[in-house]
């Protein structure tokens, strides 16, 4: 994507990992290669500017010294953490209160959306999942004015010549962090982003509706493949994703055959559900436990698939902390009546499993909702959320819920340009516009279980300093 960059390089992620001077030269080589090419990077503040030589502030600033004019990097910081906490949290530590975690990368019209970070681990052994859209403008300027939206309250990198330009800038000995509102405090950007959030999406809504053409007289909207961005800003007010799983769960209720057990299991809709970091926000939990005519799936990361395994000091409890709130989740499961029981092929339920792959770490997130246990999904939400109690309430994340067509029409190539085309990783072939999305996604969670094996976490111990740390700081995993 960046060899191919021409006009605009667009990136999002928390961080970029320190061993990254690949993509560092690639970047360099595309700005020398391309005039016109501008970069643009938004990261966390305090993710990137960890102390000392190897953080990713320090690995961006060359670049910024030699393209000024056309590199910029935004960082965005949690105006959660303030006061005294500021002062007194480690760097290590200082994440808990929230962070920028939205992950695109884009270049021109190419966009990759997906849940993983620029650090090796991702791209080597760690399972996450990447969804890459081709030849999209519409999808690209998107995810492009996003981030500039969220610029505008993020503190601009620049070397430490940089001329400060308000009060509330500051100089780190190696650069500068330039805040770009004198009139807004940063611990104050609250009211700002969340009308920011709002307007956007209202622009955004009104650029989607003007730019609507009449359909081919065979094609209807059943027929195409629709795409909905959500953002979830808990700390700000801006909740598009819990109230877009509320109307999910309602909607697939009220067309779903009533329980009666395993006669009708066949027909009644199936959710996988996956975050490895698994710890369903309490509204997320209430709707896989009321929901008696959905039978959902969830994956989860083993303890020693958890990327915090074998981390020293309090990090090291992370996974055992995760443990502990699997055991809660599945003591809710049982008291709710909603055991998943096994009949052949078929199951119905609430069912959680665990993800291992020796060697690996499992950082894969998203749902996949499918009309039938035989059916390949009809929907698939995906992006940065871990659907936990931190992605609602503490994290900035941007996820999208693609809705697929159930109505599997053979199509005209002319009329599959009028859907989104070319999705690459689930990759289009040359059936219909849903048809092969369908049946990757149907792949694509069954390669997931196939590294999967029945939770254990019910016979693990969790020491009583873990379960203390949870429900002191549950809300931050």
């Amino acid at each position: 994507m960046i060899q191919r960059a021409k006009s605009r390089i667009f990136i999002s992620s928390l961080y970029i990992g320190s061993g990254e001077s690949q993509l560092i030269g690639a970047l360099e080589e595309a700005l020398t290669r391309s005039p016109d090419l501008k970069v643009f990077l938004q990261l966390d503040l305090n993710r990137s500017t960890r102390p000392g030589k190897l953080s990713t502030a320090h690995l961006l600033l060359p670049l910024l010294e030699k393209f000024p004019s056309r590199v910029s990097v935004s960082l965005f910081r949690s105006p959660s953490l303030r006061g005294v906490l500021a002062k007194v949290v480690p760097p290590r530590f200082n994440e808990g209160w929230g962070t920028w975690h939205a992950k695109i990368y884009g270049a021109d019209d190419e966009v990759m959306i997906s849940g993983a970070n620029l650090n090796d681990s991702y791209f080597t052994d760690r399972q996450d999942r990447y969804i890459h859209f081709d030849g999209e403008p519409q999808l690209a300027d998107y995810c492009f004015s996003f981030l500039r939206t969220v610029s505008t309250f993020s503190f601009q990198l620049s070397p430490a010549t940089h001329v400060r330009s308000s009060k509330y800038s500051y100089r780190h000995e190696d650069y500068t962090l330039d805040w770009p509102d004198a009139s807004t405090h940063p611990h104050e950007i609250q009211s700002k982003a969340a009308d920011s959030f709002t307007s956007f999406q209202a622009h955004q809504k009104e650029l989607s509706i003007s730019r609507r053409t009449p359909s081919h007289p065979s094609s209807s909207s059943e027929e195409k493949v629709l795409l909905f961005p959500i953002i979830q800003a808990g700390q700000f007010g801006i909740r598009e994703e819990e109230s877009s799983l509320d109307l999910l769960f309602r909607h697939v209720a009220s067309h779903s055959t009533p329980e009666s057990g395993f006669d009708d299991v066949r027909q009644r809709p199936l959710m996988d559900l996956t975050s490895g970091y698994f710890g369903l926000n309490k509204r997320y939990q209430d709707l896989v436990l009321s929901s008696r005519d959905i039978d959902c799936r969830i994956i989860c990361a083993s303890p020693k698939a958890n990327g915090f395994y074998g981390s020293s000091g309090i990090s090291g409890r992370i996974p055992e902390g995760y443990t502990y709130l699997e055991q809660g989740f599945m003591k809710a499961v049982k008291s709710a009546g909603r055991t998943w029981t096994q009949k052949g092929n078929y199951g119905h339920g609430v069912q959680l499993k665990e993800w291992y792959k020796d060697g690996w770490t499992y950082h894969a997130k998203g749902i996949w909702l499918s009309p039938t246990p035989d059916a390949p999904p009809v929907l698939t939400l995906f992006g940065s959320t871990n659907l936990n109690s931190r992605s609602s309430q503490l994290d900035t994340e941007l996820s999208f819920i693609m809705a697929l067509p159930s109505k599997l029409v053979r199509t005209s190539p002319e009329e599959r340009n009028t859907a989104v085309a070319s999705v690459s990783a689930p990759q289009v072939g040359e059936q219909t516009p849903g048809l092969d999305l369908r049946q990757e996604l149907h792949k694509e969670i069954s390669r997931l279980h196939q590294f999967t094996g029945e939770w254990q976490g019910g016979a693990r111990a969790v020491r009583w300093g873990t379960k203390a740390l949870v429900h002191l700081v549950g809300g931050m995993l």
